[in-house]
C-alpha cells in the first residue's frame, strides 16, 4: 500500500495511528458532517493522507464517502461551535459550493486516498446493507503533530510507527494554515460524538436526509 503513497508524500512514511473502521448500519447509519481531518491533528507540514478501504460495496445509497475536489488547496475552516472544538464545519458560516460533491463509490477491497485538508463527509445509509470503511492515516515522517507526540511519554512508539523509510528528529516546517482543536470538544470519543455540539448540521437539514427520516 505504501508504494502508492511515496509519489504523494515521499519515501519516509509514518502511520499516524492504528486503523479504524467507520461503520454505518443498514437503514440509518448516521451522517458524518463536513470536515477536514487536518482540523483534528494539524502538523508542521501537510503531507498527510487518509487511505480508505471499503469492506462492503459502497454505492450512492449506503452512505459512501463524499468529497469536495480541490478543497485541500483552500483554507482550513473553523471546526468550532459554541466556543469549543466540534470536529465539523458549520455550513451556514462558510462560502463553499457543496454542489460540486463527488461520491467515492466502489467495490469491497478497492481503495481511496484523500488529503487531510480535503473537505469530506457522508450521508445517511438509506440502504438495507451495512457500510464499513477501514481507514488508515499516514504522514510524511518529518511531519510532526503540533499538539505534541502522542502519547507524550512514548517517543519510541512514535518512531515505531514509521512503516517505510526512516524516522527523523528534524521536523519539516512549512507555512500551512493551522487552527488548533482547542478547547476540546465537549463530547469526546468518536467523530459522531465530537459533532454533536455543531450548531447547524448540513446533512440532517438536506431534503435527502429529511426524506430518509420520514420513511
Amino acid at each position: 500500500m505504501t508504494d502508492l503513497l511515496v509519489p504523494l508524500i515521499g519515501p519516509d512514511i509514518r502511520l499516524r495511528a492504528g486503523g479504524k473502521v467507520n461503520m454505518k448500519s443498514a437503514g440509518f447509519g448516521a451522517p458524518v458532517e463536513w470536515h477536514q481531518d487536518w482540523a483534528f491533528y494539524p502538523h508542521t507540514n501537510d503531507d498527510l493522507l487518509a487511505v480508505g478501504i471499503p469492506l462492503d460495496d459502497m454505492d450512492s445509497n449506503n452512505g459512501p464517502l463524499l468529497v469536495l475536489p480541490g478543497t485541500h488547496k483552500g483554507p482550513v475552516y473553523d471546526h468550532h461551535s459554541q466556543g469549543a472544538f466540534c470536529g465539523a464545519i458549520d455550513p451556514t458560516t462558510v462560502d463553499i459550493d457543496f454542489s460540486k460533491v463527488v461520491a467515492l463509490t466502489g467495490k469491497a477491497g478497492s481503495m481511496t486516498i484523500h488529503h487531510a485538508r480535503l473537505i469530506h463527509g457522508s450521508e445517511l445509509n438509506r440502504s438495507d446493507r451495512q457500510r464499513r470503511l477501514l481507514l488508515y492515516e499516514y504522514t510524511a515522517a518529518d511531519a510532526w503533530p503540533m499538539a505534541g507526540v502522542e502519547p507524550l511519554s512514548d517517543f519510541d512508539e512514535f518512531n515505531k510507527r514509521v512503516v517505510r523509510g526512516s524516522p527523523t528528529i528534524e521536523p519539516r516546517v512549512e507555512p500551512v494554515p493551522i487552527r488548533m482543536p482547542f478547547p476540546k470538544a465537549p463530547y469526546q470519543g468518536s467523530i459522531y460524538e465530537n459533532q454533536r455540539s455543531l450548531s447547524h448540521n448540513y446533512f440532517d437539514h438536506s431534503p435527502e436526509a429529511k426524506r430518509a427520516e420520514a420513511t
